[in-house]
């Protein structure tokens, strides 16, 4: 179990590390071609497919990992099927429910929400992949759930490396200085790939299939348990994706209330979110893969009341994440500038690098106590605290950005963050002396 924690560890951090790259590449090649203000219109509209992506998984991922796991720890092999049909027509529902609402109403998504007509035609050609994104969440969690991820990684990375190939592509027939249509050309890309990916996947998934074909005797209430694990999930994770998205479209127009034009505001918001950010995140995928594989880890210890391992696995994980944390920190603030203008040719790109470095401390250890929060069976405190924090950031943005505009994004950034930090560790100290206490 162990060498496969390793083995698990190293593959993810690995495949994260190069899809990174890939897609920092990208952005940065995005950024030239469409400009800062086509960046920010991307990502309003990206900010929208991520709450209808949502609506179309709504939660299944995660059930079936837990219902294929099952099967096959009480060596029901046969049941793996009955719960893999099942989870696959519950995405197919819900993707192509929210493939109809999103298509709908695109127009009046573009002109209430967003307030910005040229983002009609990029939602309405990203609806067409949410089905697919759906299914293709089902067959990863069936290869999660099979200590097989090797095989979702590659499909992954064979994903961005073909829509990247596609957004090129389609962007060389788009008009250039044309936003919308530009917009809409990668939005081609991204959801041709996503049909790719899933073609794929099933591939991957019918030759691995044969496993299980014949083995063990069949399961009980497999739906029930499906819903029980799926639909608590969604509710929540729809509360902090609409509100998520809420606070991403309120930027823009806060930044207009004070006083920018359309276009720039558009500009600020994404270099900040398009540019900096991702440069600020980069690094962090070495701990996300950390954190996820954690998970199973510290579960198995709380069953068997291990307290004293549990005190040293978090201990351990938390001193390890602050040093590395400290020192992307340090790293990013001495050469944020030279980032911004060696990745994006922008100047002020840079400038909020290292105005945001100071935060990646921050942000990194509180991806690492959510692990942690989740391994110990506190997922709903993780939640909780994060639809607190994505309301208040709804709230703040809304009564600050008109009066304090770029200034005032950035301290709501920093004030968002901390605020989830501290909560959650304050959560983590609670539950770890709780396991010890037990």
């Amino acid at each position: 179990m162990k060498k496969r924690l390793i083995m698990n560890t190293a593959l993810l951090t690995g495949a994260s590390l190069l899809m990174r790259c890939i897609g920092m590449v990208f952005q940065a090649w995005l950024a030239g071609r469409i400009g800062a203000a086509g960046i920010g219109l991307y990502q309003l509209v990206m900010s929208v497919e991520l709450l209808a992506s949502t609506f179309a998984i709504s939660g299944i991922r995660f059930a079936a990992t837990r219902l294929v796991a099952e099967e096959i720890g009480l060596g029901r092999g046969s049941g793996v099927g009955g719960a893999m049909s099942r989870c696959a027509a519950y995405s197919l529902v819900f993707g192509f429910a929210a493939c109809g609402i999103l298509y709908i109403f695109a127009e009046s998504i573009g002109f209430l929400w967003i307030g910005d007509a040229r983002t009609v035609l990029s939602l309405r050609t990203l609806s067409f992949g949410l089905p697919f994104i759906a299914l293709s969440s089902v067959l990863s969690g069936y290869f999660t759930a099979c200590g097989r991820i090797w095989k979702p990684s590659l499909v992954h990375l064979l994903e961005q490396l073909i829509c990247v190939g596609l957004v090129v592509f389609f962007l060389s027939r788009a008009p250039e200085g044309d936003i919308e249509r530009s917009c809409a050309a990668v939005a081609r890309g991204v959801t041709a790939s996503d049909m790719l990916s899933l073609c794929m996947m099933l591939a991957f998934y019918l030759g691995d299939r044969r496993r299980y074909a014949q083995r063990g005797g069949g399961s009980v209430r497999l739906t029930s348990r499906m819903f029980g694990v799926a639909l608590p999930l969604a509710v929540s994770a729809y509360a902090r994706s609409a509100l998520s998205t809420l606070e991403h479209l309120l930027v823009p127009r806060g930044f207009r209330k004070s006083g920018l034009s359309a276009d720039a505001a558009l500009a600020g918001y994404g270099v900040i979110q398009g540019m900096a950010m991702p440069i600020i995140g980069f690094p962090s995928c070495v701990l996300g893969a950390v954190a996820e594989l954690t998970v199973p880890t510290l579960t198995e210890a709380q069953m068997r009341r291990d307290g004293a391992g549990i005190r040293r696995i978090t201990g351990k994980l938390l001193r390890l994440c602050g040093v590395f944390s400290l020192a992307c920190a340090l790293i990013l603030w001495r050469f944020g500038g030279a980032l911004g203008e060696a990745v994006y040719g922008s100047e002020e790109a840079g400038r909020y690098i290292r105005l945001l470095a100071p935060l990646v401390p921050v942000i990194y250890t509180d991806m690492v106590v959510d692990g942690c929060l989740k391994g110990l069976g506190q997922q709903v405190w993780s939640m909780g605290i994060n639809i607190l924090d994505a309301g208040l950031g709804v709230l703040l943005v809304w009564q600050l950005l008109p009066v304090g505009a770029l200034p005032a994004y950035i301290g709501i950034i920093y004030f968002n963050e901390c605020l989830n930090f501290t909560l959650s560790l304050l959560r983590l100290r609670r539950a770890v002396r709780m396991c010890s206490e037990a």
